[in-house]
């Protein structure tokens, strides 16, 4: 009887199944960052009335978060600044200058400014800003470096899954409160009673215990989010 298959089909058909082992699980990985980058909108610039650059306002100005977001360290929300805040310095500065417009027209028609949300959690998830901050979590753990964006993007996909690990493993981001507002604090700036610089994982253990964070069973409790 005739040979049926070619002598080279027994490689052919075990590289087949290499590929389709190896393949479909690193596609399907690949798939996956996509959509958590894309499919969540992260780094994708949010254009808003005004192209107000926190870059600017933070890093040339020095001015700290709490000056705008008033409400962060003491309310759920984080407030957003009214336009009297704005006019604050923008009475005296670049008053007349196209890109201010829309600040003096709501500061004198009284309506404020549409501001496009950037992070939009679903409405059957509860999160305080408040309990973050006084726990010693920095606004670049959820925000990454905001101080060097000319227009605010997402950098984190605040899934379910990405605040779960931060709950499981709160050290790795618990900071002083002192330096919660610092955008550039490592935990290395700290130094131990030895005057060895800190690592994240040992300084946020003890900051742990010192700030009393709940255990890692309550912290993942269902309740803990959904209300």
């Amino acid at each position: 009887m005739a040979q049926v298959f070619h002598p080279g089909s027994n490689t052919i058909a075990k590289l087949s199944i290499i590929c389709v082992v190896i393949g479909l699980p690193t596609l399907a990985y690949a798939l996956m960052g996509i959509n958590l980058s894309y499919g969540a909108k992260r780094y994708v610039p949010i254009s808003q009335p005004i192209q107000f650059s926190h870059k600017h306002h933070v890093n040339d100005d020095g001015i700290d978060c709490r000056y705008c977001h008033f409400t962060v360290d003491k309310e759920m929300y984080a407030g957003m600044p009214a336009t009297e805040t704005c006019m604050t310095c923008h009475s005296q500065i670049w008053s007349d200058s196209p890109e201010i417009k829309p600040i003096v027209d709501s500061f004198t028609s009284g309506k404020p400014i549409q501001w496009k949300r950037v992070h939009d959690l679903p409405d059957f998830v509860f999160f305080n800003h408040a309990i973050h901050i006084n726990k010693g979590i920095g606004c670049v753990s959820c925000h990454g470096r905001i101080d060097r964006m000319p227009l605010v993007y997402k950098e984190n996909t605040l899934t379910m899954g990405w605040c779960l690990d931060c709950h499981r493993h709160p050290e790795r981001n618990i900071r002083p409160k002192n330096a919660v507002f610092k955008m550039d604090w490592k935990a290395s700036d700290v130094l131990d009673e030895n005057g060895i610089p800190y690592s994240q994982e040992k300084l946020g253990a003890k900051l742990v215990k010192e700030y009393n964070i709940m255990p890692t069973a309550q912290l993942t409790n269902c309740s803990v989010c959904h209300h």
